[in-house]
């Protein structure tokens, strides 16, 4: 039985970069969908869990 260490290591390199390249994929599909989608609108740096509040009294609730 002759082991050759040159084949496994070029499989490994070969299954490493179609990692690398599957998952740059992902990344660059994750950012189209970003920039054509946006979170949340309004202005940056603006905290999206008070946006739009108005200070002060609040309208009353109509039942």
């Amino acid at each position: 039985m002759v082991f050759n260490p040159g084949s496994t290591k070029r499989q490994k390199e070969a299954a490493r970069r179609d990692k690398q390249r599957k998952k740059d994929e992902r990344r660059e599909t994750r950012k189209r969908d970003k920039e054509a989608n946006p979170g949340s609108p309004g202005t940056p740096g603006e905290d999206p869990d008070i946006a739009g509040i108005v200070p002060g009294p609040q309208p009353l609730a109509e039942d």
